[in-house]
């Protein structure tokens, strides 16, 4: 091995091949990770993720150092996933036909992610790590629906905007959903006609505030200009000079 890399040496094929290892094992115990929580265990060890892997425990923590490490790879894996299983929605479509297929996709990934959402809460109040990847996916939901939707936006200001987009991030994410569920019980069906329920008015009312506040700019317009027509209108003719007068012979 190369104790020191000069320009136009090749690199170190046994550090290259180490470093592959590394990698490959990293995704291994990665995998694992998500497989644990996929078949139902939702608080798994890290001796269950290692031996699940097919590492030492010593491996794993050599390369993770610790839970919220590797709490953070594996969201990130997670969120990488999703990202490219996203088909955006053509935002040209009907209103009524992007919020049905907005909500049957966002019904789609929800039961997809339940195994990993249930599994996070577990451990929740106690992860930094696990507290972030919430409010990615939060986050992730509020650009979508900002992306999809930007025409019932329009003319409606920063402050109300962002209350709106907030509450739809609520009512298309897992909290929602979880209570829908497994507290209300309801089938994926009905679950997804409440979201597009939910949805619809929470847009209706973005609409319809884009709408009061076009009309009250133009009502503040007229309030600014109407002073100085009266002011222009009440203003005195200046009498006129006697080069200004004209005298009409008889």
């Amino acid at each position: 091995m190369y104790a020191e890399r000069r320009d136009g040496e090749k690199p170190s094929v046994t550090t290259d091949g180490r470093s592959a290892r590394a990698e490959r094992t990293r995704q291994a115990v990665i995998e694992a990770h998500i497989a644990l929580i996929r078949a139902g265990e939702l608080k798994p060890t890290g001796a269950q993720i290692a031996s699940r892997a097919g590492v030492s425990l010593r491996s794993l923590w050599g390369h993770f150092g610790d839970l919220e490490t590797l709490f953070a790879v594996t969201g990130a894996e997670l969120m990488r996933r999703q990202v490219d299983a996203y088909e955006p929605i053509d935002p040209s479509l009907p209103l009524e036909e992007r919020i049905d297929a907005y909500c049957r996709q966002r019904a789609e990934m929800l039961e997809y992610i339940a195994p990993f959402a249930r599994s996070s809460e577990i451990r929740v109040p106690f992860s930094r790590e696990l507290q972030r990847n919430r409010v990615r996916y939060l986050d992730r939901a509020r650009y979508e629906i900002g992306a999809l939707f930007s025409d019932q936006f329009e003319g409606v200001d920063g402050t109300v905007r962002t209350h709106i987009e907030n509450l739809l991030g609520v009512s298309t994410t897992w909290p929602t959903w979880v209570s829908l569920r497994d507290v209300l019980r309801l089938p994926v069906p009905e679950a997804v006609e409440v979201m597009k329920r939910s949805v619809s008015a929470l847009l209706a009312e973005a609409s319809g505030a884009g709408r009061q506040q076009a009309v009250a700019r133009v009502a503040q317009e007229k309030a600014a200009v109407a002073p100085h027509r009266r002011a222009q209108q009440s203003r005195p003719v200046p009498a006129m000079t006697p080069r200004e007068q004209v005298v009409v012979p008889a």
